[in-house]
Protein backbone atom coordinates (compact mmCIF):
# COMPACT_ATOMS: atom_id res chain seq x y z
CA UNK A 1 0.00 0.00 0.00
CA UNK A 2 0.72 3.25 -0.17
CA UNK A 3 1.33 5.47 2.75
CA UNK A 4 0.61 8.52 4.25
CA UNK A 5 1.51 10.40 7.26
CA UNK A 6 -1.48 12.46 8.90
CA UNK A 7 -0.70 15.48 11.15
CA UNK A 8 -3.78 16.24 13.30
CA UNK A 9 -4.00 17.94 16.38
CA UNK A 10 -7.55 15.95 17.39
CA UNK A 11 -7.75 12.12 17.59
CA UNK A 12 -9.72 9.90 19.38
CA UNK A 13 -10.39 10.08 22.53
CA UNK A 14 -10.39 13.86 22.07
CA UNK A 15 -14.25 14.54 21.35
CA UNK A 16 -16.15 17.10 19.60
CA UNK A 17 -16.61 17.89 15.73
CA UNK A 18 -12.66 18.49 15.31
CA UNK A 19 -11.85 14.83 14.99
CA UNK A 20 -14.54 13.22 13.18
CA UNK A 21 -13.38 14.39 9.89
CA UNK A 22 -9.67 12.65 9.79
CA UNK A 23 -10.80 9.91 11.64
CA UNK A 24 -13.55 8.61 9.57
CA UNK A 25 -10.78 8.93 6.69
CA UNK A 26 -8.84 6.78 8.44
CA UNK A 27 -11.04 4.47 8.87
CA UNK A 28 -11.82 3.75 5.31
CA UNK A 29 -8.66 4.80 3.62
CA UNK A 30 -7.16 1.19 3.55
CA UNK A 31 -10.12 0.28 1.42
CA UNK A 32 -8.31 2.71 -1.39
CA UNK A 33 -4.72 1.23 -0.87
CA UNK A 34 -3.96 3.90 1.35
CA UNK A 35 -2.18 2.92 4.82
CA UNK A 36 -2.37 5.81 7.18
CA UNK A 37 -0.35 6.79 9.83
CA UNK A 38 -1.44 9.26 12.41
CA UNK A 39 0.93 12.16 14.00
CA UNK A 40 -0.79 13.30 16.75
CA UNK A 41 -0.12 15.04 20.84
CA UNK A 42 -0.25 12.61 23.89
CA UNK A 43 -1.31 15.44 25.78
CA UNK A 44 -3.90 17.95 24.22
CA UNK A 45 -6.02 20.54 25.28
CA UNK A 46 -9.72 19.22 23.96
CA UNK A 47 -13.27 20.28 24.35
CA UNK A 48 -14.67 17.14 25.45
CA UNK A 49 -13.75 13.01 25.83
CA UNK A 50 -14.90 10.52 23.82
CA UNK A 51 -13.60 7.07 24.79
CA UNK A 52 -16.50 5.35 22.09
CA UNK A 53 -14.48 6.78 19.40
CA UNK A 54 -11.64 4.55 19.92
CA UNK A 55 -14.00 1.98 18.75
CA UNK A 56 -13.56 3.80 14.89
CA UNK A 57 -9.75 3.51 14.92
CA UNK A 58 -7.92 0.69 12.51
CA UNK A 59 -6.49 -2.21 14.33
CA UNK A 60 -2.66 -2.11 13.58
CA UNK A 61 -3.31 1.51 13.00
CA UNK A 62 0.36 3.73 13.67
CA UNK A 63 -0.52 6.39 15.90
CA UNK A 64 2.76 8.64 16.49
CA UNK A 65 2.85 10.69 19.57
CA UNK A 66 4.93 13.30 21.12
CA UNK A 67 4.08 16.24 24.17
CA UNK A 68 3.15 19.13 23.26
CA UNK A 69 3.54 22.18 25.25
CA UNK A 70 0.54 24.81 25.62
CA UNK A 71 -0.12 27.57 27.37
CA UNK A 72 -3.41 27.02 28.99
CA UNK A 73 -2.20 26.03 32.20
CA UNK A 74 -1.15 29.77 32.81
CA UNK A 75 -4.17 30.62 31.04
CA UNK A 76 -6.26 28.81 33.61
CA UNK A 77 -4.53 29.94 36.39
CA UNK A 78 -5.08 33.84 35.29
CA UNK A 79 -8.68 33.29 34.26
CA UNK A 80 -9.46 32.02 37.61
CA UNK A 81 -10.57 28.45 36.63
CA UNK A 82 -9.98 24.76 36.93
CA UNK A 83 -7.33 22.78 36.08
CA UNK A 84 -9.62 20.41 35.05
CA UNK A 85 -11.43 22.66 33.61
CA UNK A 86 -11.95 22.33 29.14
CA UNK A 87 -11.69 24.71 27.16
CA UNK A 88 -14.15 25.13 24.95
CA UNK A 89 -13.98 26.70 21.64
CA UNK A 90 -15.04 30.25 19.53
CA UNK A 91 -15.19 31.47 23.04
CA UNK A 92 -18.09 29.42 24.66
CA UNK A 93 -18.76 30.47 28.25
CA UNK A 94 -21.27 28.27 29.96
CA UNK A 95 -21.27 30.16 32.94
CA UNK A 96 -20.40 33.76 32.96
CA UNK A 97 -19.75 36.56 30.78
CA UNK A 98 -16.00 37.38 30.04
CA UNK A 99 -14.61 39.30 32.94
CA UNK A 100 -11.47 41.68 32.29
CA UNK A 101 -8.86 39.08 32.79
CA UNK A 102 -10.82 36.82 29.81
CA UNK A 103 -10.55 39.94 27.34
CA UNK A 104 -6.76 40.04 28.29
CA UNK A 105 -6.39 36.76 27.99
CA UNK A 106 -7.66 36.72 24.32
CA UNK A 107 -5.51 39.91 23.46
CA UNK A 108 -3.05 37.80 24.58
CA UNK A 109 -3.62 34.75 22.26
CA UNK A 110 -4.57 36.18 19.13
CA UNK A 111 -1.30 39.03 19.06
CA UNK A 112 1.45 36.37 20.89
CA UNK A 113 0.60 32.58 19.57
CA UNK A 114 0.44 32.91 16.11
CA UNK A 115 -1.23 30.99 14.39
CA UNK A 116 -2.79 29.56 17.34
CA UNK A 117 -1.07 28.15 21.52
CA UNK A 118 0.34 25.35 19.91
CA UNK A 119 2.58 27.14 18.14
CA UNK A 120 5.39 25.26 20.58
CA UNK A 121 4.83 22.08 18.73
CA UNK A 122 5.67 23.56 15.29
CA UNK A 123 9.51 23.38 16.30
CA UNK A 124 9.71 19.99 17.89
CA UNK A 125 7.18 17.78 15.38
CA UNK A 126 8.84 18.64 12.39
CA UNK A 127 12.52 17.58 13.83
CA UNK A 128 10.64 14.31 15.31
CA UNK A 129 9.05 13.63 12.25
CA UNK A 130 11.91 14.07 9.83
CA UNK A 131 14.06 11.85 11.60
CA UNK A 132 11.16 9.71 11.73
CA UNK A 133 10.36 9.72 7.75
CA UNK A 134 13.57 8.45 7.04
CA UNK A 135 13.58 4.98 8.44
CA UNK A 136 10.25 5.04 7.57
CA UNK A 137 9.73 6.20 4.11
CA UNK A 138 5.65 7.51 3.68
CA UNK A 139 4.76 8.77 0.47
CA UNK A 140 2.68 12.29 1.25
CA UNK A 141 1.66 13.72 3.70
CA UNK A 142 -1.35 15.47 5.39
CA UNK A 143 -2.19 18.03 7.72
CA UNK A 144 -5.21 18.97 8.96
CA UNK A 145 -6.40 22.57 10.76
CA UNK A 146 -7.57 24.51 12.99
CA UNK A 147 -5.48 24.41 14.47
CA UNK A 148 -3.21 25.81 11.79
CA UNK A 149 -0.07 24.72 13.50
CA UNK A 150 -0.38 21.58 11.98
CA UNK A 151 -0.09 23.25 8.93
CA UNK A 152 2.87 24.93 9.94
CA UNK A 153 4.38 21.76 11.23
CA UNK A 154 3.98 20.09 7.72
CA UNK A 155 5.06 23.15 5.92
CA UNK A 156 8.42 22.65 7.79
CA UNK A 157 8.41 18.72 7.34
CA UNK A 158 8.14 19.89 3.40
CA UNK A 159 10.90 22.15 3.11
CA UNK A 160 13.23 19.42 5.08
CA UNK A 161 12.03 16.65 2.82
CA UNK A 162 10.47 17.52 -0.29
CA UNK A 163 7.61 15.36 0.22
CA UNK A 164 4.27 16.19 -1.60
CA UNK A 165 1.93 17.84 0.75
CA UNK A 166 -2.17 17.97 1.00
CA UNK A 167 -3.72 20.71 3.20
CA UNK A 168 -6.96 19.72 4.27
CA UNK A 169 -8.93 22.95 6.07
CA UNK A 170 -11.86 22.13 7.93
CA UNK A 171 -12.42 25.73 8.83
CA UNK A 172 -11.23 28.67 7.32
CA UNK A 173 -8.07 30.69 8.80
CA UNK A 174 -8.70 34.59 8.59
CA UNK A 175 -12.49 34.02 7.51
CA UNK A 176 -12.97 31.94 10.45
CA UNK A 177 -16.52 33.40 12.52
CA UNK A 178 -14.71 34.26 15.52
CA UNK A 179 -11.67 35.60 13.66
CA UNK A 180 -12.71 39.28 14.90
CA UNK A 181 -12.90 38.30 18.25
CA UNK A 182 -9.46 37.63 18.61
CA UNK A 183 -8.49 41.77 19.16
CA UNK A 184 -5.14 41.40 16.82
CA UNK A 185 -3.24 44.40 16.23
CA UNK A 186 -2.70 45.30 12.89
CA UNK A 187 1.01 44.12 12.71
CA UNK A 188 -0.53 40.17 14.07
CA UNK A 189 -3.63 40.52 11.47
CA UNK A 190 -0.65 40.78 8.68
CA UNK A 191 1.41 37.80 9.92
CA UNK A 192 -2.23 35.72 10.29
CA UNK A 193 -2.64 36.51 6.76
CA UNK A 194 1.00 36.22 5.36
CA UNK A 195 1.37 32.34 7.31
CA UNK A 196 -1.87 31.56 5.40
CA UNK A 197 -1.09 32.83 2.08
CA UNK A 198 2.51 30.66 2.96
CA UNK A 199 0.68 27.32 3.36
CA UNK A 200 -2.07 28.06 0.41
CA UNK A 201 0.93 28.70 -2.07
CA UNK A 202 3.40 26.40 -0.71
CA UNK A 203 1.17 23.24 -0.31
CA UNK A 204 1.49 20.78 -3.88
CA UNK A 205 -3.09 21.08 -2.77
CA UNK A 206 -5.38 22.24 -0.56
CA UNK A 207 -8.89 20.21 0.39
CA UNK A 208 -11.40 22.63 1.89
CA UNK A 209 -15.56 21.43 3.29
CA UNK A 210 -17.05 23.76 0.75
CA UNK A 211 -17.42 25.91 -2.66
CA UNK A 212 -17.78 28.97 -0.09
CA UNK A 213 -14.47 28.26 0.81
CA UNK A 214 -12.96 27.36 -3.00
CA UNK A 215 -14.20 30.71 -3.80
CA UNK A 216 -12.98 32.37 -0.57
CA UNK A 217 -9.35 30.78 -0.66
CA UNK A 218 -9.05 31.56 -4.60
CA UNK A 219 -9.20 35.45 -3.46
CA UNK A 220 -6.34 34.76 -1.60
CA UNK A 221 -4.48 32.47 -3.70
CA UNK A 222 -5.38 31.48 -6.97
CA UNK A 223 -5.31 27.45 -7.21
CA UNK A 224 -7.45 24.78 -7.93
CA UNK A 225 -9.13 23.85 -4.65
CA UNK A 226 -10.67 20.32 -3.96
CA UNK A 227 -14.34 20.45 -2.52
CA UNK A 228 -14.66 17.54 -0.14
CA UNK A 229 -17.14 17.77 1.90
CA UNK A 230 -17.97 16.34 5.29
CA UNK A 231 -20.43 13.56 5.18
CA UNK A 232 -22.32 10.67 7.66
CA UNK A 233 -20.82 7.24 8.45
CA UNK A 234 -23.37 4.88 7.83
CA UNK A 235 -21.95 2.24 10.33
CA UNK A 236 -22.94 5.02 13.21
CA UNK A 237 -26.71 4.26 12.61
CA UNK A 238 -28.37 1.26 13.25
CA UNK A 239 -31.88 0.16 13.34
CA UNK A 240 -34.04 3.21 13.36
CA UNK A 241 -35.12 4.38 16.57
CA UNK A 242 -38.68 5.99 16.87
CA UNK A 243 -39.33 9.45 17.13
CA UNK A 244 -40.92 10.35 20.67
CA UNK A 245 -44.21 11.17 21.04
CA UNK A 246 -44.49 12.41 24.51
CA UNK A 247 -43.21 16.39 23.62
CA UNK A 248 -42.57 18.28 20.05
CA UNK A 249 -39.23 18.46 20.12
CA UNK A 250 -36.63 20.48 18.65
CA UNK A 251 -33.16 19.12 18.73
CA UNK A 252 -29.57 21.24 18.37
CA UNK A 253 -26.80 18.76 18.88
CA UNK A 254 -23.19 20.41 19.41
CA UNK A 255 -22.12 23.69 20.53
CA UNK A 256 -24.14 26.60 20.52
CA UNK A 257 -21.80 29.72 20.57
CA UNK A 258 -23.54 33.49 20.87
CA UNK A 259 -22.84 34.25 17.40
CA UNK A 260 -25.07 30.83 16.61
CA UNK A 261 -27.74 32.26 19.10
CA UNK A 262 -30.97 32.13 16.74
CA UNK A 263 -33.10 34.89 18.07
CA UNK A 264 -35.81 34.74 14.85
CA UNK A 265 -36.37 31.31 16.35
CA UNK A 266 -36.80 31.96 20.06
CA UNK A 267 -39.15 35.16 18.73
CA UNK A 268 -41.06 32.68 16.55
CA UNK A 269 -41.53 29.93 18.83
CA UNK A 270 -42.70 32.55 21.91
CA UNK A 271 -45.21 33.71 19.30
CA UNK A 272 -47.03 29.82 18.62
CA UNK A 273 -46.78 29.84 22.24
CA UNK A 274 -48.89 32.37 22.41
CA UNK A 275 -51.09 31.87 19.87
CA UNK A 276 -51.70 28.46 19.33
CA UNK A 277 -53.58 25.95 21.95
CA UNK A 278 -51.42 23.21 23.20
CA UNK A 279 -48.04 24.17 21.50
CA UNK A 280 -46.35 25.92 24.57
CA UNK A 281 -47.19 22.61 26.85
CA UNK A 282 -45.80 20.32 24.00
CA UNK A 283 -42.41 22.35 23.04
CA UNK A 284 -39.44 20.72 23.93
CA UNK A 285 -36.33 22.69 22.96
CA UNK A 286 -33.25 20.49 23.23
CA UNK A 287 -29.87 21.69 23.69
CA UNK A 288 -27.20 18.63 23.82
CA UNK A 289 -23.70 20.31 23.83
CA UNK A 290 -21.80 22.88 25.40
CA UNK A 291 -24.29 25.85 25.22
CA UNK A 292 -23.40 29.42 25.75
CA UNK A 293 -24.92 31.13 28.79
CA UNK A 294 -25.65 34.04 26.03
CA UNK A 295 -28.12 31.84 24.60
CA UNK A 296 -29.72 30.76 27.53
CA UNK A 297 -30.46 34.13 28.99
CA UNK A 298 -31.98 35.15 25.31
CA UNK A 299 -34.41 31.87 25.53
CA UNK A 300 -35.11 32.72 29.13
CA UNK A 301 -36.10 36.93 27.85
CA UNK A 302 -38.49 34.91 25.45
CA UNK A 303 -40.26 33.02 28.14
CA UNK A 304 -39.01 29.75 26.88
CA UNK A 305 -37.03 28.56 29.89
CA UNK A 306 -39.55 26.15 30.72
CA UNK A 307 -39.43 24.52 27.97
CA UNK A 308 -35.62 24.41 27.59
CA UNK A 309 -33.88 20.95 28.09
CA UNK A 310 -30.23 20.94 28.30
CA UNK A 311 -28.19 17.84 27.88
CA UNK A 312 -24.59 17.91 28.59
CA UNK A 313 -21.90 16.62 26.18
CA UNK A 314 -22.77 12.63 24.48
CA UNK A 315 -20.73 10.24 23.52
CA UNK A 316 -20.68 10.16 19.44
CA UNK A 317 -22.15 7.23 19.86
CA UNK A 318 -25.48 8.30 21.34
CA UNK A 319 -25.77 11.17 18.88
CA UNK A 320 -27.12 9.50 16.27
CA UNK A 321 -30.26 7.86 18.86
CA UNK A 322 -31.02 11.66 19.66
CA UNK A 323 -30.81 12.67 16.70
CA UNK A 324 -33.82 9.90 15.23
CA UNK A 325 -35.87 11.13 18.18
CA UNK A 326 -36.50 15.05 17.20
CA UNK A 327 -39.08 16.19 15.47
CA UNK A 328 -37.19 19.14 13.74
CA UNK A 329 -33.31 19.22 14.19
CA UNK A 330 -31.92 22.30 14.39
CA UNK A 331 -29.22 23.58 12.44
CA UNK A 332 -27.78 26.84 13.24
CA UNK A 333 -25.46 28.92 11.11
CA UNK A 334 -22.95 31.45 12.82
CA UNK A 335 -24.88 35.01 12.51
CA UNK A 336 -20.90 36.80 11.34
CA UNK A 337 -19.23 37.37 8.19
CA UNK A 338 -18.68 34.18 6.57
CA UNK A 339 -21.79 32.83 7.51
CA UNK A 340 -22.08 32.00 3.57
CA UNK A 341 -18.99 29.70 3.83
CA UNK A 342 -20.06 27.55 6.56
CA UNK A 343 -21.13 23.57 5.87
CA UNK A 344 -20.72 21.44 9.30
CA UNK A 345 -20.55 18.15 9.40
CA UNK A 346 -22.98 18.25 11.75
CA UNK A 347 -25.67 18.71 8.42
CA UNK A 348 -24.20 15.43 6.96
CA UNK A 349 -25.33 13.70 9.80
CA UNK A 350 -28.69 15.39 10.49
CA UNK A 351 -29.64 13.97 6.79
CA UNK A 352 -28.53 10.46 7.86
CA UNK A 353 -30.87 10.69 10.70
CA UNK A 354 -34.02 11.26 8.36
CA UNK A 355 -35.24 13.82 10.08
CA UNK A 356 -36.50 17.03 8.77
CA UNK A 357 -33.92 19.75 8.98
CA UNK A 358 -34.90 23.25 9.62
CA UNK A 359 -31.73 25.56 9.06
CA UNK A 360 -31.32 28.90 10.49
CA UNK A 361 -28.52 31.23 7.90
CA UNK A 362 -28.19 32.66 4.86
CA UNK A 363 -30.45 31.59 2.18
CA UNK A 364 -27.56 31.17 -0.96
CA UNK A 365 -25.16 29.98 1.38
CA UNK A 366 -23.32 26.57 1.02
CA UNK A 367 -25.89 24.79 3.82
CA UNK A 368 -28.56 25.94 1.97
CA UNK A 369 -27.39 24.79 -1.29
CA UNK A 370 -26.88 21.33 0.23
CA UNK A 371 -30.50 21.28 1.88
CA UNK A 372 -32.09 22.57 -1.25
CA UNK A 373 -30.56 19.52 -3.71
CA UNK A 374 -31.12 16.46 -1.57
CA UNK A 375 -34.50 17.99 0.01
CA UNK A 376 -33.51 17.16 3.13
CA UNK A 377 -34.45 20.50 4.98
CA UNK A 378 -35.19 24.14 4.63
CA UNK A 379 -33.06 26.96 4.99
CA UNK A 380 -34.65 30.58 6.58
CA UNK A 381 -32.85 33.77 7.17
CA UNK A 382 -31.95 35.28 10.39
CA UNK A 383 -34.52 37.34 10.54
CA UNK A 384 -37.03 35.77 8.83
CA UNK A 385 -39.78 35.16 11.64
CA UNK A 386 -42.63 34.87 9.66
CA UNK A 387 -41.02 31.69 7.51
CA UNK A 388 -40.09 30.29 10.97
CA UNK A 389 -43.28 30.31 12.18
CA UNK A 390 -44.84 28.48 9.20
CA UNK A 391 -42.54 26.10 9.26
CA UNK A 392 -42.81 24.91 12.99
CA UNK A 393 -46.08 25.05 12.68
CA UNK A 394 -46.64 22.73 9.87
CA UNK A 395 -44.06 20.52 11.94
CA UNK A 396 -46.26 20.64 14.99
CA UNK A 397 -49.61 19.44 12.95
CA UNK A 398 -48.05 16.30 11.79
CA UNK A 399 -46.81 15.61 14.98
CA UNK A 400 -50.64 16.49 16.70
CA UNK A 401 -51.40 14.14 13.51
CA UNK A 402 -49.16 11.31 14.87
CA UNK A 403 -47.63 11.59 11.30
CA UNK A 404 -43.54 10.50 11.27
CA UNK A 405 -42.91 12.27 7.73
CA UNK A 406 -38.89 11.56 7.25
CA UNK A 407 -36.75 12.17 4.17
CA UNK A 408 -36.20 9.63 1.32
CA UNK A 409 -33.12 11.55 -0.37
CA UNK A 410 -30.50 9.78 -2.20
CA UNK A 411 -27.86 11.29 -0.12
CA UNK A 412 -25.56 8.05 -1.07
CA UNK A 413 -22.51 10.35 -2.34
CA UNK A 414 -22.36 11.72 1.16
CA UNK A 415 -21.50 8.64 2.98
CA UNK A 416 -17.67 8.77 4.81
CA UNK A 417 -17.04 5.61 2.55
CA UNK A 418 -17.86 7.57 -0.49
CA UNK A 419 -15.75 10.81 0.22
CA UNK A 420 -12.90 8.58 1.83
CA UNK A 421 -12.65 7.45 -2.06
CA UNK A 422 -12.68 11.18 -2.99
CA UNK A 423 -9.86 11.78 -1.27
CA UNK A 424 -7.95 9.15 -2.53
CA UNK A 425 -8.23 9.71 -5.57
CA UNK A 426 -6.91 13.42 -4.80
CA UNK A 427 -3.74 12.13 -3.30
CA UNK A 428 -3.35 9.45 -6.15
CA UNK A 429 -3.00 12.65 -8.39
CA UNK A 430 -0.70 14.19 -6.06
CA UNK A 431 1.50 11.32 -6.63
CA UNK A 432 1.47 11.32 -10.29
CA UNK A 433 1.95 15.02 -10.24
CA UNK A 434 5.23 14.77 -8.85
Amino acid sequence: MKKVLIITYYWPPSGGAGVQRWLKFVKYLREFNWEPVVYTPLNPETPATDNSLSNEIPAGLTVLQTKVWEPFTLYKAFTGRKKSEKIQTAFLSEDKKPGLTEKISIWIRGNFFIPDARKFWIKPSVSYLSAWVKDHPVDLIISTGPPHSMHMIALGLKHKTGLPWLADFRDPWTEIDFYHELQLTALADKKHHALEKMVLSTADRVSVISQGMAKQFNLIHPASYAVITNGFDESDYHAATPVRQSSFALAHIGSLVKTRNPQVLWKALSLLCDEVDGFSADLEIRLIGKTDQFVVEAIETAGLLANMNKIDYLTHDLVGQEQQQANVLLLLINNTPNAKLILTGKLFEYMQSGRPILCIGPVDGDAASVLEETGTGKCIDFEDVLSAKAYILSAYKQFKAGIIDGNKADISKYTRRSLTGQLASLLNELLTEQ
